[in-house]
């Protein structure tokens, strides 16, 4: 069970209304991880964006003293940074982390250059392959399309030795592929749990035909109440202040605003009831003004903690990363009416190699 914490310049108390005290900024978002951290979740996505919010590698850096348990998600952007030097920035980061470093690979566009899908995943699979073998301990002679390399790998390594876990999601034919070579954790955005089987059954068998296998994640708000009423209530509330035309503003300035995950929320919130329910507890309004996941379980602790059940014994998920608005005010009630309900642990296993 892992929470979210607001980098980038995404949190509110009324969706779309800009709110000083809630800026992303070192204060605010290391409250939110000590939160997390306090309460005993697993661990935490530190999302990366270029121009908003604050650097989160940085910020997992500063984090890393203050923490006790919690591991750290850290978002990469593929293309920012020429591989090796990545490789002796994580390593160096789980040390500070005493081996609680994860990774959450990103395959959007970096500021100033625009890459069709197929090269941008290409490239992703090969600074996965890369990395984790320079983690992994290993020498690297590659020549592939996006990165030319021929290093031995840093001196620094990781506390465990061995590279940390690559989350990954994306739901274009070239994402679901990049995904299938190289990603250990396939995040899903919210979806009904009969879409979810859809996008797992035909990952399975991308994996199975490169000779490995994926464990699957699930990325979402959360608004939870004492009575399902109240929960609705302040969802309801939460879009009360929301202009349209600011909600579109906000979705479109996202580099991944245009992807084939995104079209997919929209489509779920196009197919929704009048009040945005998807599914009687999978509630659409979030993606009216955010870009990326786009929906929240809705309910008190006791159908909240179901529909966690259902996605993870109906759909295979193992990894849930949530978060609500404000997101250190609905970890503080989700930690408290959900959390002691649900058994949690880090995910631990051994990742197969990358599929070059």
């Amino acid at each position: 069970m892992a929470w979210f914490s607001a980098l980038c310049d995404d949190d509110y108390e009324f969706l779309g209304q800009p709110d000083l005290e809630l800026a992303s900024s070192w204060d605010h978002c290391r409250n939110i991880v000590l939160t997390a951290d306090r309460y005993g979740f697993d661990n935490v996505l530190l999302p990366s964006g270029y121009a908003l919010g604050i650097d989160n590698t940085t910020f997992a850096a500063g984090m890393a003293p203050l923490t006790n348990d919690i591991r750290m998600l850290l978002a990469v952007r593929c293309g920012e940074l020429v591989v090796p030097q990545l490789a002796r920035q994580m390593a160096t980061l789980d040390q500070m982390l005493h081996g609680r470093l994860t990774i959450n690979i990103i395959s959007s566009d970096i500021p100033g250059e625009q890459l069709d899908s197929e090269p941008r995943y290409r490239r992703s699979t090969e600074v996965m392959y890369v990395l984790r073998e320079l983690l992994d301990g290993r020498p690297v002679d590659f020549q592939g399309d996006s990165i030319q390399v021929s290093v031995d790998p840093p001196r620094i390594r990781t506390v465990s030795g061995r590279s940390p876990l690559f989350y990954f999601g994306g739901l274009s034919p070239a994402a679901r592929q990049c995904a299938a070579a190289g990603a250990d954790v396939f995040l899903m955005w919210p979806d009904v749990t009969s879409g979810v089987n859809e996008v797992r059954a035909d990952m399975d068998a991308r994996a199975a035909a490169v000779g490995r296998t994926l464990r699957y994640g699930w990325r979402s708000h959360v608004i939870v109440r004492e009575t399902e009423d109240e929960a609705r209530a302040a969802a309801r509330r939460l879009l009360s202040k929301l202009d349209d035309a600011e909600g579109e503003k906000i979705r479109k300035r996202s580099l991944d605003s245009a992807s084939a995950g995104v079209a997919r929320q929209a489509e779920l919130r196009e197919g929704a009831d009048d009040e945005g329910y998807a599914e009687r507890h999978l509630w659409t309004g979030v993606g009216r003004a955010r870009s990326g996941a786009g929906a929240a379980i809705v309910g008190d602790p006791d159908q909240v903690a179901a529909k966690i059940a259902e996605l993870r014994d109906d759909a295979g998920i193992e990894a849930f990363i949530l978060s609500g608005y404000p997101h250190a005010a609905e970890c503080d009630l989700f930690a408290r009416y959900v959390l002691p309900q649900i058994p949690h642990g880090r995910l631990e296993f051994e990742p197969h190699p990358v599929a070059i």
